[in-house]
């Protein structure tokens, strides 16, 4: 994706696009790091529902976002549990119930359980930086960055500048693989012909990324980049009411999930 581009159109219903990307980021981290200590799966379960019902309101309906929610998260669960269900010490949980049994090896119920609990608890996290990933753009999260919360434009924005090599690294690499191709240099097919094609990438790519390093570095020095301590913002990513509405908001429904589930067993 480029980093630059500029987000399509969408209805006004969608309104995470809306937001400064400092609140999408600000609303989740607390009950991220909450989350980190519960070792129950009511909890995780909730603030994955929770996660899922802001960003199928929130974010545009695409083919991406049923793939992450609906297939690439429900299929993380299912493997990261199972793993850690095998993984479990058996003297350390309850062991009334037996799933099954291979040879001397017993899976217990209790091991179920912490693989589930770990399993919802990691998606839930992972769905949680969704509300800002699938909504926020680079230059957007740069811009609240050192608008907001002043970190120095020299390190935002060439972070940003490094950030947009990796698109332009991929159109570089397909132009050398359709160049390859129009003058027969394939060099036939299986695994072999495919290791020497990619040897064959390698030099003509760290080639042009020498000549777009020094192009950005020329046109940065042409602008007088990291001349004056402040720099004049053509685009501005400002912090308004409905930011703090959607981070209170958020904050209170997270904690009125948490007092109603209490998961640290206290009371």
């Amino acid at each position: 994706m480029d980093p630059y581009a500029q987000r399509a159109a969408t209805s006004p219903v969608r309104f995470l696009y809306g937001l400064n990307p400092l609140a999408k980021l600000a609303a989740p981290l607390p009950v991220m790091a909450l989350l980190i200590f519960v070792r129950d799966a009511a909890t995780p379960a909730a603030f994955l529902l929770l996660a899922y019902a802001v960003l199928l309101v929130g974010v545009g309906f695409t083919r991406r976002l049923v793939a992450v929610l609906f297939l690439a998260l429900p299929i993380g669960a299912v493997a990261i549990g199972f793993g850690f269900a095998l993984w479990t010490d058996a003297a350390r949980v309850d062991q009334s119930v037996i799933v099954w049994q291979v040879g001397g090896w017993t899976m217990y119920g209790g091991a179920i359980e912490v693989g589930v609990a770990t399993g919802l608890r990691l998606s839930a996290i992972v769905a949680l930086t969704l509300i800002a990933g699938l909504s926020t753009t680079g230059p957007d999260l740069v811009r609240a960055g050192v608008q907001q919360l002043r970190v120095p434009y020299r390190i935002g924005y060439t972070a940003l500048a490094a950030f947009r090599f990796v698109p332009r690294f991929g159109y570089e690499l397909d132009v050398i693989r359709q160049a390859h191709r129009v003058r027969g240099a394939h060099g036939g097919r299986g695994p072999l012909a495919a290791v020497a094609r990619w040897f064959g990438y390698i030099v003509p790519l760290m080639a042009g990324a020498i000549r777009h390093a020094e192009r950005v570095a020329l046109a940065m020095d042409a602008r007088a980049f990291g001349a004056y301590a402040d720099r004049t913002e053509r685009h501005l990513v400002p912090w308004r009411v409905r930011d703090s509405v959607f981070v209170v908001a958020f904050w209170a429904v997270s904690a009125a999930l948490f007092a109603a589930l209490f998961p640290w067993g206290l009371a």
